[in-house]
């Protein structure tokens, strides 16, 4: 199928080509066989890692590309674009955020290299829990030292790639609500070993879901982490994990922005090769403008991405970027997906030409990570100054 050009294609073109070149390796038929098995793309994932796209992030001195988050955001654009799913893999490149800049030099010493070989996986972040929701400071996990180790209980949901990862950001509450100045406070951050809990304190539970995404529920009781573990400070957990969620959220904008491309890749090709009524359906205002809109909404979301990326990699605040983009870039994504499936009629529909698939796989970025309307609200509160709403 042949990719139109696009404003973004001159950055990154070299990184651009090589991330495309990997991709073709695994034609559609590969992601549809995945998706109606509702497995998991191991190849594709064991491809990344040998070829250093999943260590993008990770400092030379510790066996990664030393890259920052605008070249991690055109690996994942480009793995949607090219019809995957980066959400199998992602979240080695968001997680990085927490460790790379709040991990003490021994923690990056201990884990950085192996995560860079592909020897372990860091895939998995364990924030949202089912009574909280994104209400992030009122989570109920709860964490207590004990000498050297740290008593972990609780529950956390929505935790994705646990199976297929080796480690996991977790957050947990150490100091109790009641004795903080401020609800953000007295939240710390631990680096899990996964290989050691399941079984002994940690127990999963599946979520079937609609688009094929590997999440868990998870259950602590009593689970030992040793406090080397401990990310930082105890206690400023909350600040250290923005970093990930910023990273997380402009990430996710981009592989939305890869979608977007997709869709409208195909879309275009099918409204110029398809005749009705002895004329092709592109040729009607009707189909062309909702596809044109489309495009001009991924083009301006594309840009807010740029401009996140910028501020986290400068290390300036970048929290209204990262939503807006994020916000943005979904919006157009799911623009882009409505028109092609309504321009492919029944055929949009049908497994074989994978718009279905994609379609499911978009929409889940109007809910998460974070909603459109919490976004809504951030940039009401922290950029117009209105009073907050909850």
């Amino acid at each position: 199928m042949p990719t139109l050009p696009t404003m973004g294609d001159a950055r990154h073109a070299d990184l651009r080509d090589g991330v495309r070149a990997l991709c073709a390796q695994f034609p559609p038929e590969y992601h549809r066989r995945i998706d109606a098995e509702r497995g998991y793309p191991e190849a594709f994932v064991d491809a990344l890692t040998p070829a250093g796209w999943l260590a993008a992030l990770i400092p030379p001195e510790y066996g990664g590309a030393g890259l920052g988050l605008a070249e991690a955001s055109v690996i994942l654009e480009e793995i949607n674009r090219s019809g995957g799913n980066a959400g199998a893999c992602h979240g080695q490149m968001y997680n990085m955020g927490t460790l790379l800049r709040h991990g003490s030099a021994e923690q990056k010493r201990r884990w950085l290299p192996a995560i860079a070989r592909g020897d372990l996986r860091l895939q998995s972040m364990g924030v949202t829990e089912p009574g909280t929701g994104t209400d992030t400071t009122q989570l109920k996990t709860t964490a207590v030292r004990r000498g050297d180790r740290w008593l972990v209980n609780g529950q956390k949901v929505w935790t994705s790639r646990v199976p297929h990862s080796d480690l996991m950001v977790l957050l947990a509450r150490t100091t109790p609500l009641a004795q903080v100045a401020k609800k953000s406070q007295g939240l710390s951050v631990f680096l899990v070993d996964l290989r050691e809990a399941i079984g002994h304190g940690l127990a999963l539970r599946p979520i079937p879901n609609m688009v094929n995404h590997e999440t868990h529920e998870l259950f602590f009781e009593n689970l030992e982490i040793p406090h080397e573990n401990l990310i930082g400070q105890e206690g400023e957990g909350f600040r250290y994990i923005l970093d990930g969620l910023n990273a997380e959220r402009t990430l996710i904008a981009a592989e939305c922005i890869g979608d977007g491309h997709w869709f409208i890749d195909r879309v275009v090709a099918y409204a110029k090769d398809r005749v009705v009524f002895g004329r092709p359906i592109g040729q009607n205002q009707g189909v062309q403008f909702p596809i044109a809109e489309a495009r001009i909404e991924i083009e301006a979301a594309d840009l807010m991405r740029w401009e996140a990326c910028r501020r986290f990699d400068a290390m300036e605040p970048c929290g209204a970027q990262a939503n807006m983009a994020k916000h943005l870039a979904a919006k157009a994504s799911w623009e882009a997906a409505n028109a092609a499936v309504q321009f492919h009629g029944g055929f949009g529909f049908a497994c074989e030409y994978d718009v279905e698939r994609k379609f499911r796989e978009t929409r889940l970025y109007q809910v998460a990570p974070i909603s459109t309307n919490l976004i809504l609200s951030y940039v009401a509160e922290h950029v117009l100054g209105l009073p907050r709403s909850f």
